[in-house]
């Protein structure tokens, strides 16, 4: 299968750097030509698209990628239809997921990046490039027509994944949350994406990026820690 993907856990590195941590590989996924970059930013709840869309321009510009937004198409189909790279936001899901639906963009955006055209997408744009997007952390704020989400890839992405749980806090841990989802979607493999990592996936290859490791849950398995450069093609098979 033909696929492009970068799919960060964040926008932001360690230091609130905006996007530029993944700068080289940005490049990689979009190449060195001016290609016609789509942005979605759907999933801003409380920033405006079109400051959302100017946010997002400007470390593209900085590595020479002007960044048009799909909110200013009259067309949002065509948009994508004319696309050489399609880029999605972070924000929320459920807010994301739902505009999608209602714009009737999910199989639009599904069958470009099948034919080859890159996609990256960071918190919430990574989450829906799985089967579902079951394990966001995010709040129902809308309900979505289906948690059914693009299925560029067969497993699903936990986003800004850590092991922090404050002292006193009786509540789940992270972990134990994704545990509860293996629990009860048994087939299904879930990776936590920590702050600062990504997956770039070309084809049938796919490996982590960044500065920590990811933990990968699955029923029955005890969870496994992969660190960057490990060779994670075993997820695409299934």
């Amino acid at each position: 299968m033909t696929r492009r993907l970068l799919l960060l856990s964040s926008s932001r590195d360690a230091n609130g750097v905006y996007l530029l941590h993944s700068a080289d590989a940005i490049r990689s996924l979009l190449g060195d030509t001016r290609a016609r970059v789509l942005f979605i930013p759907y999933a801003g709840v409380t920033v405006a698209h079109t400051e959302y869309a100017r946010r997002a321009a400007i470390p593209f510009a900085a590595l020479g990628y002007q960044l048009q937004s799909i909110g200013d198409a009259k067309d949002p189909a065509r948009a994508l239809e004319d696309a050489e790279a399609i880029v999605v936001g972070g924000g929320n899901t459920f807010q994301l997921l739902a505009s999608l639906y209602e714009r009737e963009l999910l199989d639009v955006i599904r069958a470009r990046v099948r034919e080859g055209v890159p996609y990256m997408g960071w918190s919430a744009g990574a989450v829906i490039s799985a089967p579902t997007m079951g394990t966001t952390n995010d709040m129902p704020i809308v309900e979505p027509r289906s948690l059914r989400a693009l299925n560029l890839i067969p497993f699903q992405i936990n986003a800004h994944y850590t092991d922090f749980h404050p002292p006193g806090h009786q509540g789940e841990t992270r972990a134990e949350r994704l545990e509860e989802y293996i629990e009860v979607n048994r087939p299904v493999r879930v990776v936590g994406l920590r702050e600062g990592c990504s997956l770039r996936i070309i084809d049938d290859a796919i490996a982590l990026e960044g500065p920590g490791t990811a933990p990968i849950f699955s029923y029955g398995a005890p969870r496994t820690e992969y660190s960057a450069g490990d060779d994670l093609s075993f997820l695409l098979r299934g």
